[in-house]
């Protein structure tokens, strides 16, 4: 079976056409990072004008790098939430229109579960119970995948995500947008050891927090140390608590695997000292797939169209969705 995945959730505009949920046929992918850096960040009405603009070219692209016609496909898979409103807005109503025009099965796609289902593309087949980890710049979700679609939440943020902490922490030090990249970048010129910055455990809990950490870091800077150094510990300290919480789950919940997903897992020490303290397998998409992008969308798609999970024409956004 052939699909087509639409994300528009956020910044970045992707289709692509997946192949039985595990070949990529095409993946394409158009960022607004230039155009939001100016900004400092996001800004939602720019990014669904964007989307306007860039979403159905950026469809043809995939249809025609994935050589497929739309006789060829078997259905339109398109993220629904979480996200921007505006920007989900976009891609649900194209994918509604392609799919009305076409007599295609339409499948609405939570953009989390999207997410966990890269692990399934390029060729590998997680093995259940599984403990998933999704970090991003707007969630940091810990649950137990206990087969398809079936998941029970442990934890999540109770304030800042990973990744919003990053973007912040990235802004207080001046290194620029997105704060991911910007803080990976010059986390290695620094000496992770010189500041000991603190972790929120919350003991007895699966749940994270960093705002506490973004507010020690802006306190410690405001003294002068260098950017490097500062940059250095803090990405320390984020690992420490993503990877601590995440194996100790894995471990109590007795799990055969640990999964990856969302754009803050294409940070390197993160991917390294997951496999390092991790006594289960640990599988983690490719940094390209960890991002955002339709293939995770088409791949998701597929396994709710095996399971008969077709939305109706009244599919609707839900840009606060969760999940389970």
């Amino acid at each position: 079976m052939k699909l087509l995945g639409i994300e528009t959730s956020c910044d970045e505009t992707a289709a692509a056409v997946v192949q039985d949920g595990r070949e990529i046929l095409s993946n394409i992918i158009s960022s607004q990072v230039d155009i939001h850096a100016r900004y400092g960040g996001i800004v939602p009405e720019v990014a669904s004008r964007q989307h306007l603009l860039t979403a159905i070219p950026i469809i043809q692209e995939a249809m025609a790098q994935a050589q497929t016609c739309w006789s060829d496909l078997d259905g339109i898979a398109v993220t629904i939430g979480p996200g921007l409103a505006g920007s989900l807005l976009v891609g649900v109503n194209i994918a509604k229109a392609i799919a009305l025009g076409h007599g295609l099965p339409l499948l609405g796609i939570n953009h989390l579960e999207g997410h966990i289902y890269a692990n399934w593309l390029e060729g590998r087949t997680p093995d259940f119970p599984c403990i998933c980890l999704i970090v991003s710049g707007g969630h940091t979700d810990l649950l137990l995948m206990r087969g398809q679609g079936d998941y029970l939440a442990l934890g999540r943020t109770r304030d800042d995500a990973a990744g919003e902490a990053f973007d912040k922490v990235a802004r207080i030090l001046g290194l620029g947008y997105p704060g991911g990249p910007a803080i990976e970048q010059a986390a290695p010129g620094g000496n992770s050891t010189l500041h000991r910055l603190p972790r929120a455990w919350l003991r007895g809990s699966d749940d994270f927090s960093f705002s506490g950490l973004k507010t020690a870091v802006l306190r410690l800077f405001q003294g002068g140390p260098a950017a490097a150094d500062v940059a250095a510990s803090f990405q320390e300290a984020v690992v420490d608590v993503l990877v601590t919480k995440t194996v100790e789950a894995a471990r109590r919940l007795g799990a055969r695997q640990i999964l990856l997903g969302g754009g803050v897992v294409a940070n390197r020490l993160l991917r390294q000292s997951m496999a390092q303290r991790s006594p289960l397998p640990v599988l983690s998409p490719s940094p390209t797939l960890c991002t955002d992008n339709a293939a995770m969308i088409a791949c998701c798609g597929y396994f709710h169209l095996k399971a008969g999970n077709i939305s109706g024409w009244d599919l609707d956004i839900a840009p606060n969705l969760r999940l389970p």
